[in-house]
């Protein structure tokens, strides 16, 4: 079942990129009593998630902080390595916290889940943005298959106005 809107996070643990290395966060640890602006790429380092949708967090990052937002946070079914490497090579340091969720647990816990086996890239999480307070979804945007729209940072900042 895909999470909705009013739906709270589901209880997991990730693995946040770090100066020091990977290291383990619980989603009560990123979401419990803070707003946060979180969204998923189905890869780091991919056309459009580098071109665009990384980018349009890291440049929005200080009206996303002045709207209310505590923290940005993108997530994807990688490695923390990679994730910690593609957050230094986009300039997201204090911008944008990379989560790593590799094994696709949280992802699949929301139902977001999406099968890119004929691409190579095995199970990976659908493009996607949510807005969630203290735990809860209160924004869900889904894109359609190959599209790039309704998830962007811009889409979001609308929503918070």
């Amino acid at each position: 079942m895909t999470i909705k809107v009013g739906d709270t996070i589901p209880s997991a643990t990730l693995i946040k990129a770090s100066e020091a290395g990977p290291a383990p966060i619980t989603t009560a640890e990123l979401f419990d009593g803070r707003t946060v602006a979180l969204f998923s790429v189905p890869g780091a380092f991919t056309p459009t998630c580098s071109a665009k949708h990384l980018p349009g967090f890291v440049n929005n990052s200080g009206a996303f902080k002045s709207q209310g937002v505590d923290e940005i946070v993108c997530i994807s079914v990688n490695d923390a390595f990679v994730m910690g490497a593609w957050g230094k090579s986009a300039s997201a340091d204090d911008k944008v916290t990379m989560i790593a969720d590799g094994n696709a647990e949280f992802t699949k816990a929301l139902g977001l889940e999406m099968d890119a086996s004929k691409f190579g890239m095995g199970i990976r999480g659908q493009r996607f943005s949510m807005l969630v307070k203290n735990g809860v979804v209160a924004q869900l945007n889904v894109e359609e298959p190959g599209a790039f729209a309704v998830s962007s940072a811009e889409h979001m900042m609308g929503q918070l106005a």
